[in-house]
């Protein structure tokens, strides 16, 4: 078979970083080929050197057979490639048709005027096809992180490319959201578009690659065909270690219920409660917009509520903000970590020591030592892999930038970590690392609150089981009682109206 994209010897280097080196890639017509490795393997920076945003030091690329320079993100779309970051690329202020027509908006009146009404028809049009439940006029910024994504995946379609690179696109979806993105990756291979996926959940790979390549620091590993391999060994050759068992054990026995939220209603919630105990695991499942974020929210005082308790170790407590929550020894770990987690520009150590810098302080002065100790600590502790503590966070892999954010809070006392996503967009060795460090927070003492869209987490991670469906609790399970269909029965509009009746 014809290869419609070549990548030979392709190396590039940063300041203190070798990110490629002499990497080898091919992409056939028609094909999916799943791209894997660590965070920090050097997958993003191969696409971001195919997508024209970064130059590569040495090597070459053949697109169709010939030479291929992309200069800049627009020349490569113009020669066909299109990519979809793990990170969003969407104008906030914009409409989702004024995001999915950026450049390329539908005129009206000799050219002048942008067709407004043409515009969101044919973006309603998009959505329907992907049974997607958004409104063409509602604005980005209102979106959840499942509706952004898709977003993504709509605007991707419209470019109409031969080449379509997918980074972790399935981050935020709920098992439908796969499924649908799968049925439009098959019609569009038939059509003869070459997909790029990269992803670390190898259970969707299984389920929809035709090749695997394996990076590991910066360097090609291993092409396969899929049917050729097995996850222990993907697994083995991505981490250069094996990983016997994807969940570690915990045997800590739940202690005395922590903290409740009691009641908790506003537009999305509909009196919504729950108790956690310390060194407990609560998973919360649900499908998109079921409510969860907006649960925790609640809980955090990052959204308003309109009736609703919370009572820690028996009190009751007034959570009106955040710092409230803080005060309360509350931590707060947010599925989009870019827009609501990190202070993208600033530092490592700066974001690490953001919650708790007040308590390296005497008398307003702080204990530079102390901070250097504790930056050190967290980062040794949490194996990230920075050039310095003093490397600005948005140069560092999704991983990495999840890593400082958990030790932001190790830096504090907590005593209840809401953890939202918290392996979004991590390899499998990273993943295993935060689930060890969970079981090792819950094993001190810690209350857990953990909401994950990948069943397997869920089930694998928690103690009991909350279900949400449309801003309800539909069910609790405990890990005994737990199953994959259990909860998707709870989590479905059919539960709600089977108790109902």
């Amino acid at each position: 078979m014809d290869e419609l994209l070549q990548v030979i010897g392709i190396s590039k280097e940063f300041p203190g970083v070798k990110a490629l080196s002499g990497v080898d890639f091919s992409l056939r017509a028609g094909e999916v080929h799943a791209l894997i490795g660590e965070n920090g393997a050097g997958k993003s920076t191969l696409m971001k050197i195919l997508t024209g945003i970064h130059k590569a030091d040495a090597g070459e690329l053949l697109l169709k057979g010939k030479p291929y320079l992309p200069q800049t993100p627009k020349y490569a779309q113009q020669n066909g490639i299109s990519m979809i970051y793990q990170e969003f690329n969407l104008i906030p202020d914009l409409t989702v048709a004024e995001n999915i027509y950026l450049s390329r908006e539908p005129r009206r009146f000799y050219n002048l005027l942008i067709d407004d009404a043409k515009m969101n028809r044919e973006t309603q049009a998009l959505l329907d096809s992907l049974n997607l439940q958004i409104k063409p006029t509602s604005k980005i910024y209102d979106l959840s992180v499942a509706e952004k994504q898709m977003v993504e995946i709509a605007k991707a379609l419209v470019e109409k490319s031969d080449i379509l690179i997918l980074d972790e696109p399935t981050s935020a979806l709920s098992e439908n959201e796969v499924q649908k993105l799968f049925s439009i990756i098959r019609m569009l291979c038939k059509q003869g578009v070459a997909i790029i996926y990269i992803s670390h959940r190898m259970e969707e790979l299984s389920e929809i690659a035709d090749r695997v390549t394996v990076m590991r620091d910066g360097r090609h590993i291993e092409t396969a065909n899929w049917a050729d391999v097995t996850i222990p060994k993907l697994i083995s050759l991505m981490v250069g270690r094996s990983i016997t068992d994807q969940y570690p054990e915990r045997n800590v026995a739940p202690g005395d219920v922590v903290f409740e939220a009691n009641g908790m209603t506003n537009q999305k919630l509909k009196n919504v409660s729950l108790q956690v105990r310390s060194g407990e695991v609560l998973g919360i499942a649900g499908l998109m917009g079921a409510g969860r974020t907006e649960f925790v929210r609640a809980i955090f005082g990052a959204d308003r509520i309109q009736a609703g308790q919370l009572i820690k170790n028996g009190s009751p407590i007034r959570v009106k903000n955040p710092v409230d929550a803080v005060r309360h020894k509350l931590a707060y770990l947010p599925e989009d970590r870019k827009k609501d987690g990190l202070m993208l520009d600033l530092e490592v150590d700066t974001n690490i020591l953001a919650a708790s810098l007040s308590s390296y302080a005497t008398w307003g002065v702080v204990n530079e030592k102390k901070c250097r100790e504790v930056v050190e600590e967290k980062i040794n502790d949490l194996a990230i892999k920075t050039p310095s503590p003093r490397q600005i966070v948005q140069y560092l892999s999704g991983g990495n930038q999840q890593k400082v954010l958990i030790g932001r809070w190790l830096c504090r006392d907590s005593e209840v970590i809401i953890f939202d996503e918290p392996t979004r967009g991590i390899d499998v060795g990273a993943k295993y690392e935060v689930y060890c460090l969970i079981n090792e927070l819950a094993a001190a003492g810690a209350a857990i609150i953990m909401i994950s869209s990948e069943m397997p987490e869920i089930l694998g991670m928690s103690d009991r089981i909350l279900v949400m469906c449309e801003g309800k609790v539909t069910g609790e399970l405990s890990r005994s009682e737990a199953t994959q269909e259990r909860i998707l029965s709870m989590a479905s509009n059919l539960a709600i109206n089977l108790s109902e009746n």
